[in-house]
């Protein structure tokens, strides 16, 4: 179980990574606010496109343009128009009226008759005073007047901003609040339940609470129909109003961050944006031209919609659909707030509710995780057009669905998240998207190693860079070889072995990319390099001979590394041809290899296969091609297996500007053995062994060779197999040397060698044989 747990992490590792980061970080940009905004933006467009709901006729708008302004010819309008305004709007009898001016201070003519229109109580309708016209007649009216509210500025410093309520009506009975909660951008979102009212020493007031304009109307007008406030939790202040429960907003709610949430706030679910309400302009009703019926029983609300009384705000609705801003009158926002208690209590409409921040966490992670997915699976797609259009309508449809999710939601009283999820899933797709990016640079890297950056891009970024097939280019092709590693790899664990390539591989291809080399294969101990491929330059034969030089150069301190691991020292040779051959992709469409296929890359082994320790051989073709001058030690003529004809080639020892790269070669000496060792010897084909053994015996040492006498001579660059017969009791051969004939001539017959693998125990002989011959010259 543990191993298919281990499994299951490593699989799904992009999701189960990033999608816990991204939503931590959304998480922390939206406590911080910086999201506030742009979910409050949408909020108002879902309440825009939302369907539109049916005008509530249970209120009535007495609208106060700039007609009616005009016609007045003064404003405030005086307390006699006001007056008039107000007995024919109580002649239609409706349940209550708001006023939503604010009339503080008398404006003559008629200001006595409007006070005593405001009275409520008996007594002060007693009080000895001088009868103006027209006053007898609204005292009689007073009877049967429903109840009449007007409002007072209750916000801000008492001192300044404030505005009282209009005198004559009874505080706290007749007198609502008139303030708005905005929100930082401006628009009225929310409203007030009930509003905490500071001490006005001007009414000689306790501290107390004050209900807003449209919460006392509605509550008027339900308590009629025997609709009253019930408390469900004194505690967390939830009230149950009819088929409502109220619970007050905190400043967390929703999408808001730390909101101001003093008195008892409410979002507000607006009924609809301006002209949701029967309305009547304010000279029709002062004329006397209502229609029959338009306000009995209703709520009668009255207000200025005239621009130059500047009672206008900013709603969800104020965005239009071409950009332009339009304003709500006030006093159809109290309307709408009216309508939102109205509709709650009797109908049952639901107001907009949240989730708890722990849901809200969880469906921003869940949305986080659908992108991460999505991403994540792209990974292991192909590129057809089918499946990058499937993997797009993917991400279209997980968007789309969200948003319209959450729309869904929003028609049924429910306000979700929208933009943190959005952000969420997107940053999960960047995160996925950045870490399978840094995954194919490290593959890029990782590919890199065995192709260098040319074959890469060229395979990568070219649209034809991985279709199979190739093309016929005359390139320079480098290879080297190890000589003798196969019978030291063959005394070492194989993890030794490993070690020792790696480090040796290591230097080789510093020194190979350094000179923009295209390796093209390691096969064991040997390197494939070519020049000119992918990428074909003018000098790439040059540049592949200052290679050959730097590889073999490089070997100084790859043998430093095999001394302190205690293995002998290792010994590389180089050949280089030019010709032409066919570059590209070979393979299936399962698996395909960048490399080169000829008969030149065949003669390239071949002339590698002629060299010894620490020797570049470089063909006729690469001479001819190269530009620079070159130090050339020795030239021979060879005819490798499988070429009719004899072919030159030439010892490189060093490659002039701008190169200036130089092999430093000692001359050879070689010392007679007062003691000749006796051997036996079998040539080498290839990898083959013949089985002719033939006797023979080593008569001369250098450091690095020696002379072998022997019956019948072997050509020079023959590779032979020996064992020295040792002289001790046994008698038996000695473990297998091999070497390579060089082609210094011997006077007295027999033929020169350069060892090229011994056994430690060997090497350490001859290494000692040679010391005591030599410090004796």
């Amino acid at each position: 179980m543990r191993t298919n747990l281990k499994k299951f992490l490593w699989q799904w590792r992009g999701i189960l990574i990033a999608a816990p980061s991204i939503t931590v970080i959304v998480l922390l940009l939206r406590s911080i606010g910086l999201l506030q905004i742009f979910e409050l933006t949408l909020l108002d467009r879902f309440f825009i496109l939302r369907p539109r709901e049916a005008v509530d006729d249970r209120i009535v708008i007495v609208d106060i343009t700039e007609a009616d302004v005009r016609k007045v010819k003064l404003w405030p309008m005086p307390d006699a128009v006001l007056a008039k305004l107000l007995v024919n709007i109580k002649a239609q009898q409706p349940r209550a009226i708001g006023l939503d001016l604010y009339r503080d201070l008398q404006v003559p003519p008629g200001y006595d008759d409007l006070v005593n229109l405001f009275k409520t109580s008996p007594d002060l309708l007693k009080q000895e005073k001088p009868i103006e016209p027209g006053y007898e007649q609204l005292r009689n009216l007073y009877a049967s007047t429903p109840d009449l509210f007007g409002v007072r500025k209750v916000a801000g410093n008492i001192e300044q901003d404030t505005v009282s309520a209009p005198p004559g009506l009874k505080y706290p009975d007749q007198v609502a609040a008139n303030d708005l909660p905005w929100d930082g951008d401006g628009v009225i979102r929310r409203f007030y339940l009930t509003v905490p009212v500071t001490k006005d020493r001007a009414l000689n007031e306790n501290d107390r609470t004050l209900d807003g304009l449209g919460v006392k109307l509605a509550l008027t007008y339900l308590n009629k129909q025997g609709i009253n406030p019930e408390v469900l939790d004194e505690s967390q202040k939830k009230y149950k109003l009819g088929k409502a429960v109220l619970v007050p907003f905190n400043g967390n709610d929703g999408s808001y961050i730390n909101a101001e949430d003093k008195g008892y706030q409410i979002l507000l679910n607006y009924r609809g944006p301006v002209g949701s309400f029967p309305r009547i302009k304010m000279t029709d009703v002062l004329e006397n031209k209502i229609p029959p019926q338009l306000m009995r029983d209703r709520i009668v609300l009255i207000g200025a919609s005239a621009r130059s009384l500047n009672d206008l705000f900013y709603t969800p609705y104020s965005i239009a659909q071409f950009g332009s801003l339009q304003q709500m009158p006030g006093v159809e926002i109290h309307a709408n707030i009216a309508s939102h208690l109205l509709s709650a209590a009797i109908d049952g409409r639901s107001a907009i509710q949240f989730w708890n921040e722990p849901l809200e966490w969880l469906w921003i992670l869940a949305w986080a995780v659908v992108g991460a997915a999505l991403a994540w699976l792209q990974r292991d797609i192909g590129v057809t057009k089918k499946e990058i259009l499937l993997l797009s309508a993917g991400f279209v449809v997980a968007g789309g669905s969200l948003v319209g999710g959450s729309f869904l939601a929003f028609i049924n009283g429910w306000w979700i998240p929208v933009i943190p999820p959005l952000l969420a899933m997107g940053g999960s797709v960047v995160a996925i998207t950045a870490y399978v990016a840094k995954t194919a640079k490290d593959i890029r890297k990782t590919f890199g190693r065995y192709l260098t950056d040319d074959v890469v891009a060229n395979l990568l970024e070219n649209p034809t860079g991985a279709k199979l097939g190739g093309e016929r280019r005359k390139i320079t092709i480098l290879t080297s070889d190890l000589r003798g590693f196969t019978a030291t790899s063959e005394r070492l664990p194989p993890e030794e072995v490993v070690k020792i390539l790696n480090i040796y591989l290591g230097y080789m291809a510093d020194a190979i990319t350094e000179y923009k080399g295209t390796i093209d294969e390691f096969m064991g101990d040997g390197i494939l390099v070519l020049f000119g491929a992918p990428t074909a330059r003018e000098d790439d034969a040059e540049r592949a001979i200052a290679c050959a030089i730097a590889m073999q150069s490089a070997m100084i301190p790859v043998n430093e590394e095999m001394n302190k691991l205690g293995v002998s020292p290792l010994k590389m040779g180089i050949g280089i041809n030019t010709g032409e051959v066919v570059v590209g992709n070979i393979g299936s469409s399962k698996r395909t290899k960048y490399g080169v296929v000829g008969s030149q890359v065949n003669l390239t082994y071949r002339i590698e296969s002629y060299t010894t320790e620490g020797q570049i051989l470089i063909s006729q073709s690469t001479l001819d091609t190269v530009k620079a001058k070159l130090r050339i030690d020795g030239k021979k003529q060879v005819q490798p297996k499988g070429v009719k004809e004899p072919i030159t080639i030439y010892d490189i020892g060093g490659i002039d500007e701008p190169y200036n790269l130089y092999l430093n070669k000692q001359e050879e000496l070689f010392f007679s053995l007062s003691e000749k060792m006796s051997l036996q010897y079998a040539v080498l084909d290839g990898k083959h062994v013949s089985d002719a053994m033939l006797s023979g015996c080593l008569v001369e040492l250098s450091a690095k060779g020696g002379k072998i006498t022997c019956e019948s001579g072997i050509p020079p660059l023959t590779n032979i197999k020996l064992n020295f017969l040792m002289a001790d009791e046994s008698g038996k051969p000695s473990e297998d040397v091999y070497a390579k004939v060089i082609e210094k001539k011997s006077d007295s017959g027999g033929f020169y060698i350069y060892f090229s693998a011994m056994p430690p125990e060997i090497e350490k002989m001859i290494e000692n044989l040679y010391k005591s011959i030599s410090s004796g010259h």
